[in-house]
């Protein structure tokens, strides 16, 4: 049996396994896997200011003009449907938000700025994948 052939049969096998619907617990475990980067990337650059279970109450508000919004309730303002591109976008900078002055989300810099990491292909798309887990981390955090 040469590689094509096993490519192949693994292809059609894979085709099968995910149309039993066999391959919805391996989505959900790299969905989690996703999810939890994304915690410690919101544990280590937004819990100071959105608090550590996102509710807008970190250690730096009583030093901010600007109260930082609750981020479990996105989807409650959103008619119950989280803004997953809005959200990515504010955190990429593209969508101005007053509480994080100019476009330089996060204020502390260039984290989530592929500028930072070279410019490359590469780069954007470590920094793409770290604001996904963010944003997968804070549609985890909805209430429901």
């Amino acid at each position: 049996m040469n590689r094509l052939t096993i490519w192949k049969s693994g292809a059609a096998g894979s085709s099968l396994i995910l149309l039993m619907g066999a391959g919805a617990p391996l989505a959900r475990a790299q969905e989690s896997e996703v999810i939890a980067g994304g915690e410690i990337e919101y544990q280590m650059h937004c819990a100071v200011c959105h608090g550590r279970d996102g509710r807008g109450d970190g250690i730096m508000v009583k030093y901010l003009t600007i109260q930082p919004s609750d981020l479990t309730r996105l989807s409650v303002k959103s008619r119950g449907e989280f803004p997953f591109w809005r959200v990515y976008s504010t955190i990429d900078g593209r969508e101005d938000i007053a509480g994080h002055g100019n476009r330089s989300m996060p204020i502390w810099g260039a984290r989530f700025k592929a500028e930072t990491e070279g410019g490359g292909v590469a780069a954007r798309a470590t920094i793409a994948g770290r604001i996904l887990g963010l944003v997968f981390y804070i549609r985890s955090i909805q209430e429901r």
